[in-house]
């Protein structure tokens, strides 16, 4: 066979050589160990969860080593491409806060190793192809999904490996005039790679998270091209990261069983391969058993879940560098106020089975990273997501900017904050009580204080009240207010006997909280009371009283 007439008679269009793409991408320039990686997801408007757990490798890998991190849209299959994807794709990672260096924008490239869609490489990828085809290393195969699906059916009679490699290759060695009568005749075709590999023997690889394996050889003849002249996955991905300079390729560990694939292409083409980090998949608990993350039962796996419901960005990078690295947690504790960029990340602590994805940590988690934000912090993100999501809402915080925020302060800061707000949607319930509009109170008093007490108790201390008071006088007017009623006032003595009382100090605040916040679980309660005002305080007071 003539390679090179073969070359010249499948691809007449392709003038370039390798040499001159070469010469369009140079090398980086960076410094000793600096990292680059990338992002490649398919425009199908769907996100999720594991694209972002990857991408927080992919970025920390790069930033914190002086490297790049880019974007490349990995567009071939069109069939499955969503009208705007490419924006929402760009909006998630500005949204989640994971910058990319370079890359694909919204109308066009920023990098000087584009194009970053892969449909605009075609005639790049075609070059290597013609290369490939002249070095003996590539073919056309003409057969139809017809012929396809009876090569199949034998395979499985006579219980062979599926696929098209060796004898079942039936277009591998077609003679060149054949391969003309068809291409005359107008009969598409693929372009195939011509794999000389053996499953019986093993190749060696090192994966960074699952450290040396042994795989067996590919023998399978691939499609590089398929018949618009569009890459597949295999093909593209080995030609783009050799050119853009990718070191590190970070992907799910469900892409192992492609890697021989991938081994194979880049030493055909006498390529350096990058070094590639497999995480582990992203599991659950259902019934007590692992399973993997699904888009089809489990909503949390879609990004927009957690734009949603209202979790703050940082909660749920956070939540999952614990699961990336297991000395996240050791660290943050010695680290408490420490920002994300400045914990090391290494593909040493990454873990090797997959990685039990919890939503009531990631609850625990956000509570946290919520309790150690300002009140000015929390405003700010409270107020954009209650904009897109509840602008009712959003009015009321903004009516009095000064107001909502100092609502926001109380419990905030010292050795132990209050950790009363999960997610930004669940801020509304919470914050309900400061705001007449949401007012609504379960005016539910503990059971054995009597509705002769409460109403005494909510009605005496109107009187008393005294908005001047800092807290230490507050408590002292409630404890005369529950001796008043024969409450006991000192804690250690009324543990000791409780049936001496019918109740205590801790009741009396409790039927004063109920009435001013009409819920038993508040913020510090006098505080509550003077953003309140003393009118509306005591109105609460009234109003509560008239009730019993």
């Amino acid at each position: 066979m003539d390679y090179s007439a073969l070359a010249d008679l499948l691809f007449p269009g392709i003038d370039t050589t390798p040499a001159d793409i070469e010469a369009r991408y140079p090398a980086r320039v960076l410094p000793e160990g600096a990292k680059v990686t990338r992002m490649a997801p398919s425009p199908t408007g769907f996100m999720h969860l594991g694209n972002l757990f990857g991408a927080i490798a992919d970025e920390r890998l790069a930033h914190q080593s002086g490297g790049v991190f880019y974007l490349r849209i990995e567009d071939t299959d069109q069939k499955r491409e969503v009208p705007g994807a490419v924006e929402t794709i760009l909006q998630v990672f500005s949204d989640y806060e994971l910058p990319f260096d370079e890359g694909a924008t919204v109308d066009g490239d920023n990098g000087l190793y584009g194009p970053y869609r892969q449909r605009q490489r075609a005639q790049i990828y075609q070059t290597y192809a013609k290369w490939l085809v002249r070095q003996g290393k590539a073919y056309p195969c003409f057969c139809t999904e017809d012929e396809l699906a009876a090569i199949r059916e034998k395979q499985a009679e006579r219980k062979e490996n599926f696929g098209y490699y060796g004898k079942w290759a039936v277009y591998r060695d077609m003679p060149f005039d054949e391969v003309r009568g068809k291409l005359e005749a107008g009969e598409p075709f693929v372009l195939r790679f011509r794999s000389e590999g053996d499953p019986a023997r093993r190749v060696k690889f090192t994966d960074l998270v699952k450290g040396t394996m042994e795989l067996p050889e590919n023998d399978q003849d691939v499609v590089l091209l398929k018949s618009d002249g569009i890459p597949t996955y295999h093909f593209a991905h080995v030609v783009d990261d050799h050119l853009m300079g990718t070191t590190h390729v970070v992907r799910g560990e469900e892409w192992l069983a492609t890697l021989p694939i991938h081994i194979q292409l880049f030493a055909a083409m006498g390529w350096r391969m990058p070094k590639y980090v497999h995480t582990a998949q992203l599991m659950k608990l259902d019934n007590g058993n692992k399973r993997k993350l699904s888009k089809r039962k489990d909503p949390e796996l879609a990004l927009d879940f957690y734009q949603r419901q209202g979790y703050c960005v940082a909660a749920v990078k956070e939540y999952l560098l614990t699961l990336l690295n297991s000395n996240f947690e050791d660290w943050r504790l010695a680290n408490p106020e420490a920002p994300l960029d400045q914990f090391a990340f290494n593909t040493k602590k990454m873990g090797v089975s997959g990685a039990l994805f919890d939503m009531e940590k990631l609850d625990d988690v956000s509570k946290n990273v919520i309790s150690r934000m300002t009140a000015d912090e929390v405003y700010t993100h409270l107020t954009d997501w209650a904009r897109r999501y509840d602008p009712d809402f959003c009015a009321l915080l903004e009516r009095d900017p000064a107001y909502s925020k100092a609502i926001l302060s109380i419990g905030r800061g010292g050795k132990k904050p209050r950790k009363d707000i999960t997610v930004w949607s669940g801020a509304k319930e919470y914050l309900s009580f400061f705001f007449d509009e949401l007012f609504k109170p379960d005016l539910t008093y503990p059971e054995h204080v009597t509705a002769a007490d409460a109403k005494k108790l909510l009605t005496d201390y109107q009187t008393m009240y005294d908005p001047a008071d800092d807290g230490g006088t507050w408590f002292e007017r409630v404890k005369t207010l529950a001796e008043s009623v024969g409450y006991a006032t000192n804690m250690k003595e009324y543990k000791k006997d409780p049936a001496a009382w019918p109740g205590n100090v801790a009741d009396a605040s409790m039927v004063l909280r109920v009435a001013v916040t009409g819920r038993q679980n508040s913020p510090d309660l006098c505080e509550v009371m003077k953003l309140l005002g003393p009118a509306r305080s005591i109105e609460r007071l009234r109003l509560a009283a008239e009730k019993l």
